[in-house]
């Protein structure tokens, strides 16, 4: 079950230096290269929402199924083990969420980058008229 989370680990920290070069100041045609580099990425990486959501519908049932450990009854060993279950669980959300944030980021960022090339272009077909 670790591997899904190390995967959308690395795919968050990849959506995260993507946000940051495309935030970055940088000559014009870099940064349209860059944006259709990044846009041609985006389509097969679409796949970390319906993922994400996945992850947080199962944790969400896991949360709703899992086994209190709040009476008397439970040992030390059982609430800690009952306390590291729900730290991992928020870290997970955590991490769902950000994937979805960071995605739904970069695709802003690369629709507004080509809007503004586009309005750039009929702003030049007007002065040439």
């Amino acid at each position: 079950m670790a591997l899904q989370w190390m995967i959308l680990t690395y795919v968050v920290a990849a959506e995260a230096v993507l946000a940051f070069i495309l935030t970055l100041p940088s000559p014009k045609l870099l940064k349209s290269q860059l944006v259709s580099l990044v846009s041609l990425i985006l389509q097969p990486a679409l796949f970390v929402v319906p993922f994400s959501a996945f992850q947080l519908l199962d944790i969400y049932w896991k949360n709703e199924h899992r086994l209190m450990c709040t009476s008397e009854i439970c040992t030390a060993t059982e609430r800690d083990r009952y306390e590291k279950t729900i730290y991992k669980a928020e870290r997970n959300v955590i991490l769902c969420v950000s994937a979805i944030l960071l995605y739904w980021c970069i695709y802003r960022i690369c629709k507004f980058y080509k809007e503004l090339q586009n309005l750039e272009e009929v702003e030049k077909r007007y002065k040439a008229q």
